[in-house]
């Protein structure tokens, strides 16, 4: 649900446009969405930025289907797409379209997310003074965050040691309240993009506190940042973030796997996440990965024995699937009007373990201890000895399934998805058709 302090300036076909019609007399492009946003107090301005949250819920980004496409891209041999849907079938099948809707509204929401922060930025010295950096610091984390999330499924992915002037997307970092030639901007190097993201992402760990309540803090920046730059291939940066993510203490893991998941508000372990309530649509994780007994669809997603035979028996992650609606089932996403977990301290010990395995460091401690950490929470007796890389993205693949992170880590592992290589075009989101057609100065994507 969007702010009400937000009046979209949309014609009635662009309304349409929005909502699936099929009429293209006047379309915009997503990035230039036209909005009139009253800027003009301290209390608007952050209720703007309420707004900006709200767009975040949207269930084509992060309410739960950008997690769900990260899985499908790659989930060949461990899980498998049954539901009616045609665009997550395209996905999943690795055979889109350029007309995928699912493609389009996470294009278009992503963009209007950005939109709004964006707005949000340019009345920053209108915001109290004593609040003015906490407001900043929130935006510019929404916005990296949305931009990362953008190159890295429209683009070819970030090749670590190249000068990486592939085509990405288009950055826009100015408001856009109307639409003129301007607004017709061509897609930014991946390099472009990634530049900006951490830009954003280190002002922002700079300036918010590091308790914020719900919102995000200092720690959610500099987590996002560990993932940017293990992505990146930059392995000193993504070990240090992760590390003052953990010394901060101010997240700790919960005493049992099963408790991370489907919670009715974050917990402990939750360095940020999305809330659902009753007052909301709810969670896209939970209507896809689950079944109706949990408010899910018909069970649209299957969990394949290519995957559950990864886990040792008596992992307890492993007892968290459920067999539900004739098939196995995740049980992270039983909760429609609960939590969707977006970043995890879970996932900064494996990032600091990884980092310094290939660094061949101790920083914060030492890959064994890190991975122990993990793998016992789990009910795993500790590992001794020799710790191999293997062993940590093994225990990342377990320890992360079918939180939106299988695609990603791939791309930057430079892992075949099924016979596909790493690189192929079909791994690669298409331009939405909408946008080549609403902006001429964007190029599609090779195979589209």
């Amino acid at each position: 649900m969007r702010n009400k302090i937000l009046i979209f300036l949309f014609s009635v076909c662009s309304v349409c446009m929005f909502h699936s019609c099929s009429d293209n007399l006047n379309i915009e492009p997503a990035q230039s969405i036209s909005e009139n946003i009253a800027l003009d107090s301290d209390r608007n301005v952050k209720n703007v930025l309420n707004g900006a949250y709200n767009e975040l819920r949207s269930g084509a980004i992060y309410g739960g289907e950008l997690l769900r496409n990260g899985e499908l891209l790659a989930g060949d041999g461990e899980i498998l797409f049954v539901g009616t849907f045609g665009g997550p079938r395209q996905i999943f099948n690795k055979q889109m379209i350029a007309e995928n809707e699912d493609v389009r509204r996470q294009w278009m929401d992503s963009y209007a997310a950005i939109n709004v922060v964006n707005n949000v930025l340019s009345a920053i010295p209108i915001v109290n003074e004593e609040d003015r950096d906490r407001v900043e610091g929130e935006a510019l984390f929404i916005r990296g965050m949305v931009y990362f999330d953008l190159v890295r499924f429209y683009a070819k992915t970030y090749d670590a040691g190249q000068a990486n002037t592939q085509e990405g997307v288009p950055l826009v970092i100015t408001p856009t309240r109307g639409i003129n030639e301007g607004n017709l901007v061509k897609r930014n190097s991946v390099e472009e993009v990634y530049n900006q993201v951490i830009s954003d992402l280190t002002r922002a760990a700079t300036i918010l506190p590091e308790s914020n309540g719900i919102f995000p803090g200092s720690g959610a920046a500099n987590a996002l940042l560990a993932r940017v730059y293990l992505q990146k291939g930059d392995f000193p940066k993504a070990r240090d973030a992760a590390n003052t993510v953990i010394e901060s203490q101010v997240f700790s893991l919960r005493p049992n796997y099963a408790s991370v998941f489907n919670g009715d508000v974050a917990g402990s372990e939750d360095i940020f996440a999305i809330e659902f309530t009753t007052q909301d649509e709810g969670s896209s994780a939970t209507e896809f990965w689950s079944i109706p007994q949990f408010g899910g669809r018909d069970g649209d997603i299957e969990i394949l024995p290519g995957h559950l035979n990864l886990y040792d028996a008596n992992d307890e992650r492993f007892a968290l699937f459920f067999d539900g609606a004739a098939a196995i089932r995740s049980g992270k996403w039983n909760n429609l009007f609960g939590v969707v977990n977006l970043l995890r301290l879970a996932e900064m010990y494996l990032i600091r373990a990884e980092t310094n395995q290939r660094l061949g460091t101790n920083v914060g401690d030492t890959p064994l201890a890190d991975y122990n950490v993990i793998h016992t929470r789990a009910g795993l007796t500790a590992k001794e000895g020799n710790i191999t890389l293997e062993d940590i993205i093994l225990e990342r693949r377990l320890e992360l399934a079918h939180e939106g992170h299988k695609i990603h880590d791939h791309k930057r592992l430079k892992l075949n998805v099924g016979s596909l290589p790493y690189s192929d075009s079909k791994l690669v989101f298409p331009i939405p058709a909408r946008e080549i057609e609403a902006n001429t100065s964007l190029s599609q994507n090779e195979g589209y």
